[in-house]
C-alpha cells in the first residue's frame, strides 16, 4: 500500500471518530447508546492510529527517516484507548473520562488541526 491508500484509510476511520467523539462528549454518559458508540469509537481510533504508523512523516524532522512529531498522537492513542477501556471496566469513571477527553482533544482536535498546516495533504486539498 502506498501513502495515498493509507491516507484514505486513515480519513475513512478518523472522520467518523470526529463525529462520534463529538456526539459522545455531548450526550448523557453511561447509557447503552454511549457504551455502544464508545466501543465503535475506540475501535476506529485504534485502527486509525495503527494505519498512521505506516505513513511516513511528510513535514518536519523525521526519526528513523519515518516518524514525525505527529506520530506521537498515534502512540498516545494506542496507549490511551486500552487504558481508558480498562479504567471503565474496573469502575474508575474519573480516569476513563479524563483519558477519553485527552484522546479526543489530543488525537482528533490537535492532531487534526495539524493536518491543515502547509505541506500536508488536507491543506493542499482545501487551500492549495
Amino acid at each position: 500500500m502506498d501513502y495515498i491508500d493509507l491516507m484514505y484509510i486513515h480519513l475513512v476511520t478518523v472522520i467518523p471518530c470526529f463525529i462520534i467523539g463529538t456526539m459522545l462528549i455531548l450526550i448523557k454518559k453511561g447509557n447503552r447508546f454511549h457504551r455502544q458508540f464508545g466501543r465503535i469509537y475506540m475501535i476506529l481510533m485504534l485502527i486509525t492510529a495503527v494505519v498512521t504508523l505506516f505513513m511516513p512523516a511528510q513535514v518536519g524532522p523525521r526519526i528513523l527517516n519515518h516518524f514525525g512529531w505527529i506520530h506521537s498522537f498515534s502512540f498516545l492513542t494506542i496507549y490511551t484507548v486500552p487504558t481508558a477501556y480498562l479504567a471503565i471496566k474496573n469502575g474508575n469513571i474519573k480516569s476513563h473520562k479524563r483519558k477519553m477527553i485527552l484522546l479526543y482533544f489530543g488525537a482528533i482536535v490537535v492532531a487534526g488541526g495539524f493536518t491543515f498546516f502547509p505541506g500536508r495533504y488536507l491543506y493542499e486539498l482545501f487551500f492549495g
